[in-house]
């Protein structure tokens, strides 16, 4: 592209706004075009900042490197958008990563370029300064709102007044939010748990209204430029932008009314910001007349809270896989290994190592079929129904138009449910969902209370393995390392199977229509599932796959073990195996030495006997 195309490019930019026609030409000749395919880095995290970018089409996610290499996504920069404009105040290193998430055209100017022109053209570097200074500080102030209080913002900058059945109220100026969010944020200052920090229910909220919108303007109910508004509002929130702005607290009154407004209004604001319009000038695009057109919270949050959790189920599923994995590696690693099996915590028959190991994987395994069969339940969704499940105020044709959009936007086999009054008023499914969850998390921590007590001593208790040392474990005893990974995992459970009774006391309290209890039943499931997911991670890469087993100690118990009179029961019979037990236990001598000793056995038929391939 020549200059004179990327100059004419510029108008409009933010950055670029105050710069006549020849400033903005200047600016164009020292900028170099740049041809991405998607996946391409920009910019690597802790480099020197040296490049502006300007995105002529395309899309770029900014984003942390993390230690673990994974990845958390910070902006979605899209056309007409620039990043990177710290590059023309200093060069200090990028505290983060940019990659194209499409095939993108940037136009970029270089630090170098830019040192040259303010050699040359002071008034052009003074006016891009400034420009990027305050797109710099509205970022931060942004950031901001998320560590600060209601009564904070208020001192970041200029308010605007909005009003509502209650009267009116002055909302942060630039905040995307309005008043009904503010008026929930105030009133509901419970735990501290956001709706921003559960992004994933932020996406499918904006799903859903997607969904609705492409309904509503196919069949005529929307206007055309208001909906694709919204939709381009909604996928900007998918792509995990204005996620700040959702301030409401995960504990709430009102059926998660207060849930549905912040994203309407969020989405009615940036709409408006699309469409040219002023924040709060809600004739363009309403939050309730446009954005949640045809729709009621009681058909929108819980449709958006299944959504949510289909996704968290498959993510807790890989995770599960990988612990049964590790699992399952151990097992054939200490295939070989005898040691004493134990119920009552007494000894019983000897078992291998191997096999106590693959219990735990099959186990687990069993429940990986438990959680997707529950989590099919939440493809039944309510979509269409609004406020009761007659669909009062949304157009014959739209349940069925506004479910077949969500489900490709999903991607998850979404459908009706075919009594919509009946599944407006009932939870079931997350109760049957929780108990799949409570169930695993049993499991869980059973295996990792075994853990502790097969590592229990080193000297004092059962050692037969050990767990990797993770930290210190003590203040006042030196050396002593404690198993604090099975221990974390222990209080996950108990955790999990608190949150299985708030959920079936909450489903249990549902009156009449509606389930007013689907806020802290949202609040627990995500809580357990993001739990389990973290925890069994955890175990399986900060516990299992280090586990090492102590061989030597194994072998001497097993032929110390009064059990082991159990296998020679066949040749010997249960009486003399009984005697041979009583002198045992009397006299602290083995039963493997006493049978030798007694010339009962020969060594070679003793030990043939006792081979980890006959005992198992």
């Amino acid at each position: 592209m020549s200059p004179k195309e990327i100059s004419k490019f510029l108008i409009g930019i933010e950055l670029f706004n105050e710069l006549n026609d020849e400033q903005r030409l200047e600016c164009a000749n020292n900028m170099k075009v740049l041809e991405v395919k998607k996946g391409t880095v920009l910019i690597k995290q802790g480099s020197n900042r040296d490049t502006l970018f300007i995105i002529q089409k395309g899309s770029i996610h900014e984003y942390i490197d993390k230690s673990n290499s994974k990845r958390t996504i910070l902006n979605h920069y899209k056309a007409c958008e620039v990043f990177g404009e710290g590059a023309l105040m200093d060069n200090y290193p990028y505290a983060m990563s940019a990659k194209a998430a499409t095939d993108s055209r940037l136009f970029v100017l270089h630090r170098a370029e830019f040192s040259k022109m303010m050699e040359n053209s002071t008034g052009v570097v003074v006016k891009l300064i400034a420009a990027a200074s305050r797109i710099i500080s509205r970022r931060m102030r942004s950031s901001s709102y998320q560590m600060s209080n209601i009564a904070m913002r208020y001192a970041t900058g200029a308010t605007r007044t909005e009003s509502d059945m209650i009267g009116e109220k002055d909302v942060p100026a630039d905040a995307l939010y309005g008043i009904q969010t503010l008026r929930a944020a105030e009133n509901f200052n419970i735990s501290g748990i956001t709706l921003r920090l559960y992004p994933r229910f932020i996406k499918s909220l904006a799903m859903v209204k997607i969904a609705a919108a492409k309904a509503n303007k196919d069949l005529g109910e929307l206007d055309p430029k208001i909906a694709d508004a919204i939709v381009e509002a909604s996928e900007e929130l998918i792509n995990g932008r204005y996620h700040t702005h959702f301030i409401v607290d995960m504990f709430q009154g009102g059926a998660g009314t207060s849930t549905n407004m912040n994203a309407n209004e969020v989405i009615a604001n940036r709409a408006l910001m699309l469409m040219g319009k002023e924040l709060g000038d809600y004739q363009y695009c309403h939050p309730n007349n446009h954005v949640n057109y045809a729709q009621s919270t009681n058909d929108v949050y819980p449709t958006a809270l299944k959504i949510t959790i289909l996704y968290f189920n498959d993510k807790l599923v890989i995770a599960l896989k990988q612990l049964i994995e590790s699992f399952d590696k151990k097992s054939k690693e200490f295939a070989h290994i005898l040691k004493v099996g134990r119920t009552q915590l007494q000894d019983a028959v000897p078992m291998t190592l191997g096999q106590e190991f693959a219990t735990f994987s099959n186990t687990l395994r069993e429940e990986i079929d438990r959680l997707n069969e529950n989590a099919k339940l939440f493809n039944e969704i309510n979509l269409g129904g609004t406020a009761i499940g007659t669909g009062l105020n949304a157009n014959p044709k739209y349940k069925k138009l506004a479910v077949k959009y969500l489900r490709e936007i999903c991607n998850y086999p979404v459908k009706s449910a075919k009594d919509l009054v009946e599944a407006t008023q009932d939870t079931g499914s997350f109760v049957m969902y929780s108990s799949a969850l409570k169930r695993l998390a049993v499991k869980l921590s059973k295996i990792s209370s075994d853990l502790r007590l097969l590592s229990s001593g080193p000297r004092a208790g059962l050692w037969e393995i050990n767990l990797p040392a993770m930290q210190p474990g003590s203040s006042i005893m030196p050396g002593k390392v404690n198993p604090v990974i099975p221990e974390v995992v222990n209080q996950i459970a108990y955790n999990v199977i608190g949150n299985d009774l708030t959920i079936t006391m909450a489903a249990e309290a549902g009156q009449l229509q509606l389930n007013v209890m689907e806020p802290v039943i949202a609040r627990s499931l995500f809580e357990s599932l993001q739990h389990l997911k973290n925890g069994i991670t955890t175990l399986a890469t900060r516990c299992i796959d280090g586990i090492t087993a102590n061989e030597d100690h194994l072998r001497e118990m097993v032929q110390n073990s009064i059990g082991l009179v159990t296998a020679l029961v066949p040749k010997l019979g249960y009486e003399v195996c009984s005697k041979l037990a009583k002198e045992a236990l009397a006299t602290g001598a083995s039963v493997y030495q006493l049978t030798l000793d007694k010339e009962l056995m020969s060594k070679a038929e003793l030990d043939r006997m006792l081979s980890p391939k006959r005992m198992v």
